[in-house]
């Protein structure tokens, strides 16, 4: 007979619905941040080896981050309406239209991605234009975008798998999946941009080439997973009539978070036209700024990941008391940890621009930006994991309208009135005013909502 006991080398799994709140959030945190330190240094490794190209490829880069982000915001959207509708699912014990869904989700983001990014290489020109590009920029920019829109088809694989994943309170394997994305790109990084033995150089093609290739090969290793050895997805087509039904399921949490994260790009395309009106330095020291904000989020990124899917199970369940715990721990850690990172960067500021600039006018900017923005990171924080949080309680239009007072009336008009005032500086510290603002506003509208009692068991079911 066989022994279910288990070993003192083993480990239970994460149960969402009975472990301590704060010892369960940070065990399924730490593994996400594992993946995420290396799946973060896309942007960072593609910057830096560009950076050894010149200022231009930099800057062409730099430009191409919008656009990016905003394939990259519809997925996570995406992901995000899959794992909200999945947890529910098994939080009411019901694995069956978990998998539906899970099913149906992959299918409706492989649609989404390639419409997207076809569009996307038909007006490659016109858009960059829009975003303050250079004409002389543009064959760069084409260079990487043309291959990188190829590649965005096998996002599917890793975000929205992920997701499915991370629903079921699995954060282990995403994490090795993301983590094994990143080390692939690091080691082909230099062989594409450089050249190497029969692999001619490339430059900034290259770069699109390498993120492309370890794209595709996480693509290939979460299929397997989920249908081998998880037994989360079907592997035969949904019946025409339930995929309509998940895929809306899907939609209802899913399209408004997309369009919430898709204001984050629209509103860093609307920054870095402010920040071009400085100049190509201006423009390039932005960018590696902002590359270096997702490395200095990066626990607040991974909470963003794993503190909704322990949300939605108990939702799913009704425990309300354990979703108040987790958001409340959720934020005072975060506000902590991110006044250490503040601290660390200020430090190790000269020796980031030294790194990532070969011209003083960058490395100026560069800890311009370093010296203010990285304040008000924990109030971003803040944010952030409050719109998640509503979205895990599928009220993905509150978390809507979060974003776009957010963007479009603290964060965005406070930098262009800062910029308008004082210059680059002025622009800078607008932008972390309004975090700030944000902040308190996204705090107090969460805990209102148990003030007052909104959260009805009857509510939760519906």
């Amino acid at each position: 007979m066989t022994s279910n006991k288990i070993t003192p080398n083993q480990k239970q799994p994460v149960n969402l619905l009975k472990d301590p709140v704060a010892p369960t959030l940070k065990r399924m945190t730490i593994p996400m941040i594992y993946g995420m330190i290396l799946l973060m240094t896309f942007n960072l490794i593609d910057t830096f080896f560009v950076s050894l190209l010149g200022t231009q490829p930099l800057a062409a880069i730099s430009f191409t981050f919008p656009v990016t982000f905003t394939v990259l915001s519809l997925m996570i959207g995406l992901g995000i309406g899959t794992s909200a509708v999945i947890a529910k699912f098994l939080g009411h014990d019901d694995h069956s239209s978990a998998k539906d869904s899970a099913t149906a989700a992959l299918y409706l983001a492989a649609i989404v991605v390639i419409s997207l990014s076809f569009i996307g290489y038909l007006f490659t020109d016109q858009l960059f234009t829009l975003l303050g590009a250079q004409a002389s920029l543009l064959p760069l920019i084409h260079q990487y975008m043309d291959v990188w829109y190829l590649g965005s088809v096998f996002l599917i694989g890793p975000m929205i798998g992920n997701a499915v994943l991370r629903a079921s309170g699995d954060t282990k394997t995403p994490s090795i999946i993301m983590g094994s994305a990143g080390v692939i790109n690091a080691v082909l990084d230099p062989i594409f941009i450089f050249g190497f033995g029969p692999v001619p150089a490339m430059g900034i093609q290259g770069a699109a080439i390498a993120t492309s290739i370890s794209w595709l090969l996480g693509f290939a290793l979460i299929l397997i997973i989920l249908t081998k050895q998880k037994n989360l997805i079907h592997t035969h087509f949904l019946p025409l009539k339930q995929l309509v039904l998940s895929c809306r399921s899907i939609l209802k949490i899913g399209l408004p978070a997309a369009g919430a994260n898709m204001l984050t790009p629209i509103a860093a395309a609307i920054m870095t036209a402010i920040v071009s009106g400085y100049g190509e330095h201006a423009v390039a020291g932005f960018g590696v700024g902002s590359r270096i904000e997702s490395i200095a989020s990066l626990i607040v990124l991974a909470l963003s990941m794993t503190l909704p899917p322990f949300i939605s199970q108990n939702f799913g369940a009704g425990n309300m008391q354990r979703v108040e715990d987790a958001y409340k721990t959720s934020i005072k850690f975060v506000l902590f940890w991110q006044v250490l990172i503040y601290g660390i960067l200020l430090i190790s500021a000269a020796w980031i621009a030294a790194i990532f600039a070969k011209e003083q006018a960058v490395a100026d900017i560069i800890m311009l930006f370093i010296w203010i923005l990285p304040l008000g990171y924990g109030f971003q924080g803040v944010v952030i994991l409050t719109n998640s949080s509503f979205n895990a309680l599928h009220k993905p239009m509150v978390a809507l309208m979060l974003s776009v007072v957010r963007l479009f009336i603290c964060y965005v008009p406070l930098a262009l009135i800062g910029s308008y005032l004082f210059g680059l500086q002025g622009f800078f510290v607008g932008a972390l005013m309004g975090n700030v603002v944000m902040a308190a506003i996204s705090y107090r509208l969460f805990t209102k909502q148990f003030t007052h009692g909104e959260f009805r068991i009857e509510e939760q079911m519906s």
